[in-house]
């Protein structure tokens, strides 16, 4: 593949701190890269070099000739005023797209990407939305290379959906960062950790997240075992140096300076090997209630739009309810009505006595110029959790923060860093219920492991709002599904609530006149495939060449002169042979249906 991007070992620092240091990164055309790392490891920093934004303190970045490159960074921003329409032509300006080819690109564009009003101005927009638009406005300018970074932050599962879909059928390069394991699953070809863990700064392997996991496993034993062999040869040699050898001696100076290389390698590998991990757990109160809240016939309007109406649903002791729905549904609408902040339009809500909720808001602030020391402990130099009083160096200890941090401004730690702040407050208020609203937003994948593993371990009841649908599977054990028009209903995963939607959305799409469908075509009109048929499109050939492999090899065991001699075995083999062939003339039919609605 031609290569687009080649950055030759990049090193950058702020301050004394090193992000990393000799880095080396390409990107060959056709490439779909994932990016991951921990907290600070410095992924956006690569992603803006890479885009030309900030430049190396040394080494070389280097991008084709003539290279299109769009980069979508985290925060989506606009300039203030400015509509869906001249945000897209400012794009197409700024790329060099005759103005004439404006039109047919923006509607294009803008048609794929959703957006049907484009004289609506960008700042009445919700996150999603605008991360929406953000993307269109890089995808306007046909690049050869994007760049994304945490593009699905803000996104509801929809619009996760659509970006999969459009990344992973699309031509171009594309570098991104993302903590949705999912999303990486599903759209990365290749997969890359930036994290000083590794030798060279970054390990990178070819294959989905989950082949990257089993390649990063299979160093790490590697190294392991680097490090078990070198602890053994530096015992031997600091024994030899313990007897004192003379120096003066040439074969004795060269073991020397030898066995102090050794004990240095071994010093950087296991420094390395060392990974910290935040140490979080959630306090329950213990209550022993079976039915915590109640509602029944529950509406909620708001200017005329009804989000949800008489929605009954009871929450009950060690329950994990996963909230799904659109962008705009009342997912945190409901949330606020379960603490009691907003009133409902009718209906009520039945609480426990003394119920205790603790919320986790989307929209949490910390206040930037208060010192870590103070975020993590507002009232002195110590907190009281599970009725042990820690001092707050401890504390923070716990979340992965240093002792010189503490009175650092809150400002000037990473999103990933402020989110554990603000877990590290929330798990010293003792709750009966934990509602959390989009709690993995700035989180890397080690520390929304660890989140998981607390959440499964808490033994009070949650409701979740994700957009991470890992996590989702992973700790719900009931789906509770908005659909935006002010229905809901409970599913045992999300793979049901979204047949659900679709169905619905099906149900919606009115009806042709069957006097405006032409006699000679009425026979022929097709479907456009749904989503989940256009997935299934994707990857049928890979299926049917999978298929006739296996067909092929149970021909050839048939075929084989031990076998067609041994009655057993045939009896077998043939039994397997009519078993993919039934496999590939269903795949073969499956694929003629998916053909003829798409013609």
């Amino acid at each position: 593949m031609p290569l687009l991007l080649n950055a030759q070992s990049v090193t950058k620092t702020f301050g004394a701190a090193t992000l990393f240091r000799e880095v080396s990164f390409t990107v060959n055309d056709g490439d779909r890269i994932g990016l991951i790392g921990p907290n600070g490891s410095g992924k956006s920093t690569l992603l803006k070099m890479l885009a030309g934004e900030i430049d190396p303190d040394s080494g070389e970045i280097t991008p084709r000739r003539n290279l299109r490159m769009a980069y979508v960074e985290q925060d989506s921003r606009f300039a203030s005023g400015a509509t869906v329409r001249q945000i897209i032509e400012g794009a197409l300006k700024r790329a060099g797209v005759h103005e004439t080819d404006w039109e047919a690109r923006l509607r294009a564009t803008l048609g794929a990407a959703g957006f049907t009003d484009f004289d609506t101005v960008a700042d009445t927009f919700s996150g999603g939305w605008r991360k929406r638009l953000a993307v269109a406005e890089a995808l306007v300018q046909k690049p050869d290379l994007l760049l994304l970074d945490e593009p699905t932050n803000h996104l509801d599962l929809a619009g996760i959906e659509w970006l999969e879909e459009l990344l992973a059928n699309e031509n171009f390069a594309s570098v991104v960062i993302s903590h949705d394991r999912y999303f990486l699953e599903n759209v990365a070809t290749q997969m890359a950790e930036l994290n000083r863990a590794y030798p060279s700064g970054m390990l990178r392997a070819q294959g989905s997240y989950s082949e990257f996991l089993e390649a990063k496993e299979a160093f790490l034993h590697a190294q392991a075992r680097h490090q078990e062999a070198l602890e053994n040869r530096v015992r031997v040699e600091k024994e030899w140096l313990r007897r004192g050898p003379k120096a003066r001696a040439t074969k004795a100076k060269a073991r020397i300076d030898s066995a102090n290389r050794l004990i240095a390698e071994l010093a950087d590998v296991s420094s390395r090997s060392r990974t910290a991990t935040t140490d979080i757990d959630f306090s329950s109160t213990g209550r022993q209630s079976k039915r915590l809240v109640e509602l029944e016939d529950l509406s909620y309007v708001i200017e005329g739009l009804t989000l949800f109406d008489r929605l009954n649903f009871h929450l009950t002791a060690g329950m994990r309810v996963g909230l799904v729905g659109p962008n705009g549904s009342g997912k945190t609408t409901l949330l606020r009505l379960l603490t009691g902040e907003i009133e409902p339009s009718s209906g009520g809500i039945k609480r426990a006595n003394q119920l205790r909720i603790t919320y986790f808001e989307q929209a949490r602030q910390l206040d930037g110029d208060q010192t870590l020391r103070r975020a993590l402990a507002p009232d002195s130099d110590s907190v009281v959790y599970q009725d042990r009083v820690i001092h707050v160096a401890s504390w923070a200890a716990r979340f992965l923060f240093t002792g010189e941090q503490l009175n650092q401004p809150v400002s000037r730690l990473s999103g990933g860093e402020k989110a554990r702040v603000l877990i590290a407050q929330l798990m010293l208020q003792p709750a009966d219920v934990l509602l959390l609203d989009e709690p993995t937003n700035d989180l890397d994948i080690p520390t929304l492991e660890i989140l998981e593993e607390a959440l499964l371990e808490y033994p009070g009841s949650l409701v979740l709002v994700t957009h991470d649908r890992y996590m989702l599977d992973r700790i719900a054990n009931i789906v509770v599904g908005l659909d935006g028009q002010g229905s809901a209903a409970s599913f045992a995963d999300y793979p049901q609530w979204e047949a659900w939607m679709e169905e619905r959305e099906q149900a919606r799409k009115p009806a042709r006149p069957a006097e405006r469908v032409p006699a000679a075509t009425a026979t022929s009109a097709k479907k456009k495939l749904s989503y989940l048929e256009a997935r299934e499109w994707a990857g049928i050939e890979d299926r049917i060449g999978e298929a006739e492999a296996r067909l092929a090899a149970a021909r050839a065991a048939v075929e084989d002169p031990a076998v067609a001699t041994d009655a057993a075995r045939l009896v077998e083999a043939l039994a397997e042979q009519e078993k993919a062939q039934e496999e590939v003339d269903s795949l073969f039919a499956r694929w003629a249906e998916l053909e003829a609605k798409q013609a």
